[in-house]
């Protein structure tokens, strides 16, 4: 059984830390879970493999951030009701969210496949990876459901506070995936198709192992099948925090992929050298990922709570805890990108031009430890919206535009990928301005933390 953790009481470190762990290790098995497809593509497949896989990967983590993100709304309702004391919405708040992302799920499984070509095509993939692309795809799309259902399990554990629970079933996820690549990879020479089949049929492992685990356990509240329906009071609840964060990644996320249309049109060899550092990149980001999705259970809790004060202490110890990865990331993406590079690739011109890509994203680990945990921290609150709006404004009003820039005046992957941590300063910027406005109008202070219950 596992224990619940409760934010509102006590030292901060110590329950912080021990939060954040396993979501960083299930982070590091979920970007691992990913990296193994390109890994083995890379060793036993061609360049046309490596790219297909890393263009139509980066489509569906876009998808899969935006369900996850949605999810966040869950959690973070969780989170205060389990703060206010109010466990008796538990099970109507789960009942809700299940039965809400089931229809989700129902929809993305049919027209993802539906649209693969389309995907394929807006994404510039290019012409020897085009059918490799759209067949990773499609497979992919049609176990969107499983990726659903993952998700949403993974946000109710986070919003009581266990963040084991998800750990052990994705590390089951992630070793199910490792021997599905080795056995249609490496062992049936079937590529990016492979690859595909081997992470819907792990992910499946994962859902079914999870709702196991769930049934199992003494939940702080009560759940049965009559709360398996939607209630719209609560409904709305979720869309209110969870909508704003996931139109944000959606739209960040989007921003993404069309700076690898742009890199896509420069070729083959430099499609598959970004999607080699953008694989390396899911890992090099892991610690400041994990401490803004604890910093928004942390700080959901607390707000419940009304104890503002605790909040804020979290994040400056989250910021602290967090710059140490970020500069230890920066030294090994910045002066040692190569090597990581070359774990995805035998081929020496994508692991040089990963390199060169990767080195860009070495600049913004030293500042999306401030970021991501300042995200977290207004999550935690409720302010979706402001964290929608500053990361939607700096993708497309910084981001795109000076990667667009640099790639009509350079060429060089190099500084197309600034515009990545050119975007983060401005967000981090408005991220302090915005905190200033809170302290200046007293919402942060208890008297006005207690959120209005639905």
């Amino acid at each position: 059984m596992n224990k619940e953790t409760d934010f509102t009481n006590g030292p901060i470190v110590g329950p912080l830390l021990r939060f954040s762990l396993p979501i960083l290790l299930a982070l590091f098995l979920q970007a691992l879970y990913g990296a193994v497809d390109l890994l083995v593509v890379g060793k036993y497949a061609a360049a046309a493999d490596v790219s297909g896989v890393a263009v139509g990967s980066q489509i569906m983590m876009t998808m899969t951030n935006l369900i996850s993100s949605f999810a966040m709304g869950t959690t973070i309702l969780l989170g205060q009701k389990i703060g206010e004391g109010d466990r008796a919405s538990g099970g109507r708040i789960i009942g809700t969210s299940a039965a809400a992302f089931f229809l989700i799920g129902a929809v993305m499984t049919v027209l993802v496949p539906l649209l693969s070509g389309t995907l394929a095509s807006v994404m510039n993939a290019p012409p020897e990876a085009f059918a490799e692309t759209k067949r990773y795809i499609a497979i992919c799309g049609a176990g969107s459901i499983m990726i659903i259902a993952y998700n949403v399990l993974g946000s109710v554990m986070r919003g009581i506070g266990d963040s084991r629970t998800p750990l052990i079933t994705v590390a089951i996820a992630s070793v199910c995936n490792i021997a599905g690549d080795l056995l249609l990879i490496a062992g049936a020479h079937m590529g990016a198709e492979g690859a595909a089949i081997a992470t819907v049929a792990s992910q499946t492992v994962s859902v079914v192992v999870s709702f196991f685990l769930l049934r199992r356990r003494a939940l702080p509240f009560s759940f049965s099948r009559e709360h398996l329906r939607i209630e719209s009071s609560i409904l709305r609840r979720i869309t209110r925090f969870g909508m704003p964060i996931a139109l944000q990644d959606l739209l960040v996320g989007l921003s993404f992929l069309v700076i690898l249309a742009i890199v896509n049109k420069l070729g083959l060899i430099a499609s598959a050298g970004v999607g080699v550092a953008e694989k390396v990149c899911a890992f090099i980001m892991l610690a400041p990922a994990a401490f803004m999705q604890a910093m928004s259970a942390y700080v959901a809790q607390n707000y419940g709570a009304m104890k503002p004060e605790r909040s804020i202490r979290g994040l400056r110890i989250a910021i602290g805890i967090s710059t140490l990865f970020g500069v230890l990331m920066f030294y090994a993406a910045y002066f040692h990108g190569d090597l990581l590079c070359g774990i995805f690739s035998n081929e020496e011109d994508v692991i040089l031009a990963g390199f060169d890509y990767l080195r860009a994203y070495a600049i913004d680990c030293l500042f999306t430890c401030f970021l991501f945990c300042f995200i977290g921290f207004y999550n935690g609150l409720g302010r979706t919206g402001f964290v929608m709006a500053q990361g939607i404004g700096a993708a497309f009003l910084i981001r795109i535009p000076v990667a667009y820039y640099m790639s009509v005046t350079t060429g060089r992957l190099f500084y197309i990928g600034l515009g990545v941590p050119c975007a983060t300063v401005i967000q981090i910027a408005a991220c302090f301005v915005f905190y200033g406005y809170l302290k200046k109008t007293g919402t942060l202070s208890a008297a006005q933390t207690r959120p209005t219950r639905s």
